[in-house]
């Protein structure tokens, strides 16, 4: 390559790469913040059980579980389960049942990180 004298295109090509994917990974983030402040608006203006924590839980990853509900909001896994089906009946997480487990997919961060964001 350095015989060759494309080194500078070599560099050129690279440098375009790390700029679009750097430009793609900007927008990811501006999309989940985008995604975790209407969560937070919504569901503080619609349910009594709102907290920070649920939101962190909600947006730690594309999923949750009851157990993981319980964990971070220290709630019973009764309590635990009445949010998180009053927050797949209002279209905020879709409920999967895999196994002997329920898990609750974060709709809006699924689609963001599939990139299928609206």
């Amino acid at each position: 390559m350095r015989d060759q004298g494309i080194w500078e295109d070599w560099v050129l090509y690279m440098l375009e790469a790390v700029e679009r994917t750097s430009g793609q990974t900007i927008e990811t983030i501006h999309a989940i913040k985008h995604a975790l402040f209407d969560y937070k608006h919504r569901i503080r203006a619609g349910y009594k059980f709102y907290s920070q924590d649920l939101i962190n839980n909600l947006f730690t990853h594309p999923y949750t579980k009851i157990e993981f509900v319980q964990r971070d909001l220290k709630v019973s896994r009764l309590t635990a389960t009445r949010y998180l089906d009053a927050l797949a009946a209002g279209g905020f997480v879709e409920k999967q049942k895999i196994g002997r487990n329920n898990y609750y997919i974060n709709t809006a961060l699924n689609q963001i990180l599939l990139g299928n964001a609206e």
